[in-house]
């Protein structure tokens, strides 16, 4: 699963060197088909939006678009969050308690995606949340996808934990941060006018499962089950 942030078609802030004339038009082509179909789903909708249509508002071949995003639900769900956050986490200090790192690494990739282009970022990732929530073929692709980021991101945890990336803390641990975050942008996305920047939303999901839900939640309070007769 990817951080459902706007969709990512910049060369990685880690990199250095300026990407190469091909290179920037593959990026530019990107951007013109993904925003031709924003443009077109926030009109039409998604269901009666064809690729054919997005290649004509894009001013490209289908074979183009194709050729970007072999199906109509990539132009939504693609983008290169998992290996940026897969290097980011790789590169926290190797003393921080592994909840603290991939938390911090989440952040870090969010965060660098929100000051790219902070006036269009959050209309576009509020947009395609929404597509996300509403379209049921977009939620079952993305379910794929947060399994594959659970294990992509577990087997990274591995190395600083010790354990095998199969075993079930650790898978149980990343996968509680992944669908905190992922729950944490449909909270976002729910409302048209939201009172915090994603940013935000986020940070306080993932910091409830690095506190522990019990303590977030209240451990005494009025819905907690009682313990064990004795």
């Amino acid at each position: 699963m990817r951080p459902m942030a706007p969709a990512r078609t910049e060369p990685s802030a880690v990199s250095e060197s300026r990407p190469g004339l091909r290179e920037r038009k593959k990026i530019k082509t990107r951007q013109a088909i993904r925003k031709a179909a924003y443009r077109l789903f926030g009109e039409q909708g998604y269901a009666a939006t064809s690729v054919e249509r997005i290649a004509e508002e894009a001013e490209v071949s289908p074979s183009t678009v194709f050729r970007y995003f072999p199906t109509k639900e990539d132009i939504v769900l693609t983008d290169e969050y998992d290996p940026l956050m897969h290097d980011a986490l790789l590169a926290r200090p190797a003393d921080e308690p592994p909840v603290t790192a991939l938390r911090k690494a989440m952040l870090e990739v969010i965060g660098q995606s929100m000051r790219q282009e902070p006036g269009r970022e959050p209309a576009e990732a509020h947009q395609r949340i929404r597509l996300v929530l509403e379209v049921p073929a977009l939620r079952a692709r993305m379910t794929e996808q947060m399994s594959q980021t659970v294990r992509m991101l577990a087997e990274a945890l591995a190395g600083r934990t010790g354990r095998d990336a199969d075993t079930l803390e650790l898978r149980v641990c990343t996968g509680a941060l992944v669908g905190a975050m992922s729950e944490a942008m449909f909270f976002w996305a729910g409302s048209d006018e939201p009172e915090e920047d994603l940013f935000a939303v986020v940070e306080r999901a993932l910091r409830v499962v690095e506190r522990g839900i019990p303590q977030a939640l209240g451990a005494q309070g009025a819905g907690t089950p009682p313990g064990p007769q004795g």
